[in-house]
């Protein structure tokens, strides 16, 4: 029996990667010999179109103890809180935050920790996004999970995880996010006590590296700081159960070895992850707050240029320099829809009500921006000296398309019900006697 053991990553975003944890195993000049060095099958996963653009094509190589389709039938399985229902409950406009999901009493994994708290759009689509949360603490046992509708984006706030996967091992911890490619099977250990996060599911177009334009080619998040793993596998056999994310619904197969038998593979289509502290973060140092676009890790594109499926968005420690400005986030309405979430420390733009493991969800159109203490605040800075802001990561799932609620997230107690009471005590400071 072989167990998984992670070797190290590669580094690159989208790279041509070529890995194999025994030598002598990837084939040369070729990708799928008569017979595979010790006995192994040849297998390809694509995640795109075998005729998508070249540059965008991705799809990879697996040479593996055996082929993926071997398990039994697979029948359905009723999971309580994670799913794709977006229309239980209507879409709103009001503004939503909740507090931070509670960790779980009972034993509970990853896979039964998801819960789902917005989307739109689905698989059967191709588009749109599921934001869910998880809250585990215990791993994953005798079990394995892929998700069929769309690639994972997973950003830890509260403890590590190690993802093994069949291409690799990640660990990936509070401050670092991990991407999972749509069918890419897993399992997930703590190493902590405890873990709880948020994940996007994106059904669109694969994520990545946004343009930069006239920023130029050395900003915002940096090709070589993207990590792929090294191959490594799991030679396992017994009664486990492969569980499946498909059309929105999970679906559950006996498999009598672990699938995360992957001894050496190449190609292009993997799972990465990604440390938050290392976007070098670019903004104004003359006046006025530039667009939050600036902020932008990856970006999943749609079919109208410049508007995404999704765009991953952090806010970073960073210094604030801008003269004869209101420097904190301002009031604004947006034809996109923002999801926010907190990792760590305080977001310059509340005073209050916005814990770590929080999120809040403001839909096209609908006014936000700073509380009334945050107003007056920053309103009243001295703005000769820089304002540093340290010891926080706040980060935004944005989409062109509206999110609609889940009904557990409407009912949930962590729902703030008086959120929208941040904003009504703003005083009026209109006089029209004064400059």
């Amino acid at each position: 029996m072989t167990t998984m053991v992670g070797n190290g990553y590669q580094s690159g975003f989208g790279n041509e990667f070529a890995t194999e944890a025994l030598p002598g195993v990837l084939p040369e000049g070729q990708n799928s010999p008569q017979r595979v060095a010790h006995g192994l099958y040849a297998e390809q996963v694509s995640g795109t179109a075998f005729t998508a653009p070249r540059r965008e094509n991705r799809r990879s190589w697996l040479y593996r103890i055996r082929p993926a389709a071997m398990h039994k039938p697979f029948a359905p399985l009723v999971h309580a809180t994670f799913h794709n229902r977006f229309d239980e409950a209507p879409a709103t406009p009001n503004q939503l935050r909740w507090d931070p999901w509670p960790l779980p009493t009972a034993p509970t994994d990853f896979l039964d920790g998801l819960v789902t708290i917005a989307g739109n759009g689905g698989a059967a689509e191709q588009g749109g996004i599921g934001v869910h949360v998880y809250a585990a603490n215990r791993s994953m046992e005798g079990r394995y999970f892929y998700d069929a509708d769309g690639e994972l984006l997973i950003v830890p706030q509260l403890g590590r995880l190690r993802l093994l996967t069949e291409l690799g091992v990640l660990d990936v911890a509070p401050l670092e996010i991990a991407v999972i490619p749509r069918g890419i099977r897993l399992r997930v250990e703590l190493l902590d006590a405890e873990a709880r996060g948020y994940v996007a599911e994106n059904f669109g177009a694969l994520l990545r590296l946004p343009d930069l334009g006239p920023i130029g080619a050395n900003s915002m998040a940096l090709p070589r700081d993207f990590l792929t793993p090294h191959a490594a596998w799991e030679d396992v056999e017994g009664d486990f159960k492969l569980v499946a994310k498909f059309q929105g619904a999970l679906w559950q197969a006996d498999i009598g070895h672990s699938p995360l038998d992957v001894i050496a593979w190449h190609g292009n289509y993997a799972p990465y992850k990604y440390d938050l502290t290392r976007f070098n973060t670019v903004g104004s140092i003359s006046v006025d707050h530039p667009d939050p676009s600036i902020f932008t890790v990856l970006t999943s594109p749609s079919d109208t240029p410049g508007t995404a499926n999704l765009d991953f968005v952090i806010f970073p420690p960073r210094w604030l320099v801008a003269e004869h400005t209101f420097r904190p986030p301002y009031f604004h309405r947006n034809v996109a829809s923002e999801f926010m979430g907190l990792i760590e420390g305080a977001y310059d733009a509340k005073a209050g009500g916005f814990a770590p493991g929080g999120m809040s969800l403001h839909n096209c159109m609908s006014g936000h921006g700073p509380d009334a203490a945050s107003f007056e605040k920053a309103t009243a800075a001295d703005l000769s000296q820089p304002d540093h802001l340290t010891g926080t990561m706040a980060f935004m799932f944005e989409t062109r398309k509206v999110f609609r609620p889940s009904a557990q997230a409407l009912s949930a107690p962590q729902l703030q019900d008086d959120y929208y009471t941040c904003w009504q005590g703003i005083a009026k400071h209109f006089d029209p006697t004064k400059p």
